[in-house]
């Protein structure tokens, strides 16, 4: 962005001696009245000539030319401000639970939909990150690598459903994969989400194996456990299909915890839909982008213009003297 400053600007303080030079040229011609009348030449007696009219040019031309040179001498500078920013993003995974018992409907309109919008919030306020995103259940894939072009991983978040694979809860899959999937990253940051409302029951690799390894690559791990306390409305599978039944919530809070503590993340616990959305608003605290700022700054004299029209100003004065308002001795 340009700008007009100026490297001297005390000596505006000369301006003052111009415009007490104007003041009193101006009180001075007003006590100037011509005292003579004519009374029987009245075409005469209303008659002024046009040097008259212009009579005080020569001396306002000076005195423009007088203040435009003032403000030449305070060295007047355009400025151009540019401004770097660097921006070292975090890579992130989100490693999220799509079992049957994420569709309880202790959320609004139930656990796994709540946790897709408020992750979905989530990636649209970090537009400097790559963000990954890993799906488990009884097995767990890749459903995004890492990526910036967050559109994308949110229209994918929006095609997450349970039934998507095998069920079950295989909280050490899902990590593993995920700290798959951070390892060779080069960021100086690299975070997991993982979140879940269950028990580790199946799947090759244990939670805490996979922390270990988490740990290993200088991953953090933050560890969401999503369900109310006590009961909820969950499905459940009978003989007769699927219904809804209230049963006891159970969720690994002590795993969850260790996994946290070992790879130097932190342990939360969402209630309901506002308590989720405070904990992603928290760790988006704690996991701020790097961003350096550099200002650069060109400044350049611009009096040239200034000092033509000043030039212009006193030659027109000069020749007006010395031609069309010249006094004779």
């Amino acid at each position: 962005m340009w700008k007009i400053s100026f490297a001297n600007p005390y000596l505006f303080l000369l301006l003052i001696p111009v415009a007490a030079l104007l003041i009193w040229y101006l009180l001075r011609n007003s006590k100037l009245h011509p005292t003579l009348r004519v009374a029987a030449l009245e075409p005469i007696r209303n008659h002024h000539s046009w040097k008259i009219q212009l009579r005080h040019l020569v001396y306002f031309l000076r005195l423009a030319a007088l203040a435009i040179i003032v403000i030449i001498l305070a060295r007047p500078q355009s400025k151009n401000n540019q401004r770097n920013v660097n921006t070292e993003g975090i890579d992130i995974v989100m490693a999220m639970d799509i079992s049957s018992s994420m569709l309880a409907k202790d959320f609004t309109p139930d656990r796994l939909d709540a946790s897709k919008e408020v992750a979905s919030q989530f990636i649209s306020g970090r537009p400097g990150d790559r963000i990954g995103l890993v799906i488990f259940s009884g097995e767990s894939f890749t459903q995004c690598p890492l990526t910036t072009d967050h559109a994308v991983l949110i229209n994918l978040f929006k095609d997450i459903k349970c039934g998507m694979i095998e069920d079950g809860t295989a909280i050490g899959m899902g990590l593993a994969t995920a700290v798959t999937r951070l390892k060779d990253s080069q960021a100086k940051s690299k975070v997991i989400i993982l979140l879940t409302d269950g028990v580790n029951n199946t799947g090759s690799v244990a939670p805490i194996t996979a922390s270990e390894i988490a740990k290993t690559f200088g991953i953090r791990v933050y560890t969401i456990g999503v369900g109310t306390m006590g009961k909820a409305l969950a499905p459940i599978q009978t003989n007769f299909g699927v219904v809804f039944d209230y049963v006891p919530v159970e969720i690994d809070e002590a795993i969850l915890k260790q996994i946290a503590n070992a790879t130097g993340g932190k342990y939360f616990r969402a209630t309901d839909n506002e308590k989720l959305k405070s904990i992603y608003a928290e760790i988006d605290k704690l996991e701020k982008s790097i961003i350096e700022v550099t200002d650069f700054t060109k400044r350049f004299d611009e009096y040239f213009a200034l000092a033509i029209v000043a030039g212009i100003l006193l030659l027109i004065e000069a020749l007006a003297r010395l031609t069309i308002f010249k006094t004779i001795p």
